[in-house]
């Protein structure tokens, strides 16, 4: 994940549940009742964004889910997180230089059939068949789902807005990007029209972000915490 995001993104990640993450008292009470997998993935990703959120001097804070179960960041923080069986990431970054960001982590396995009906637009099958004709390594069908996940979480804190997989149309370059484009229908007055990713599968895992950056902000300078 480090890899596709670009500096002043704070990015900390384990492929496992370290046995020092913890939750905090304000955290607690949205998983009093989960099993013990939802726990551990729970605790660890917060975990994770802590450590990221050192760098930008907020490495105590609690991340309780607000009403559309997004986590709470800190003033002046924008982030994501995601995880998936065997990974599990957070990104942050300073606010007043990036509008959004999102992240997802997806096992590199086919997306079932039935799944793959309600990610993908006629079109964005016809261009996957394309690339796995060209490409067959990679499960373009997973990349699409992903990709569309990190689009979303990038969307809806600059929006407010729901986006559907149906809503976005993309495109990939199979060296490492991929573009969506909202459908005029989901366009909100003000809002993003395209968005710009980057992708990889590297240890069984396909990892997708996006970041908005704030048109008139400077350059941030690269990230050298060692969360990163």
């Amino acid at each position: 994940m480090r890899d596709l995001l670009p500096p002043g993104v704070h990015v900390a990640e384990s492929f496992g549940d370290p046995p020092g993450a913890v939750l905090l008292p304000e955290e607690e009470p949205a998983v009093a009742r989960a099993v013990d997998r939802r726990r551990r993935e729970y605790t660890t990703v917060r975990h994770l964004a802590r450590r990221a959120l050192r760098c930008l001097g907020h490495g105590a804070a609690a991340l309780p889910p607000g009403e559309d179960r997004a986590p709470r960041w800190p003033t002046g923080v924008v982030g994501a997180l995601t995880h998936c069986d065997g990974y599990r990431a957070a990104a942050v970054a300073d606010a007043t230089v990036v509008a959004s960001v999102g992240i997802d982590a997806e096992p590199h396995e086919a997306l079932p059939e039935e799944a793959l009906g309600g990610v993908a637009l006629p079109e964005e099958r016809e261009h996957l068949a394309r690339l796995d004709a060209a490409h067959p390594e990679f499960r373009w069908d997973r990349l699409l789902f992903s990709a569309k996940e990190s689009v979303y979480k990038a969307w809806y804190p600059v929006t407010g807005a729901w986006l559907g997989f149906e809503q976005a149309v993309l495109t990939f370059d199979p060296a490492g990007s991929f573009r969506a484009r909202v459908l005029p229908e989901a366009v909100v007055p003000g809002g993003p029209v395209v968005f710009d990713g980057r992708w990889c599968v590297t240890r069984s895992f396909v990892t997708t972000a996006v970041v908005v950056t704030r048109p008139d902000a400077a350059p941030p300078a690269p990230c050298g915490c060692p969360a990163r």
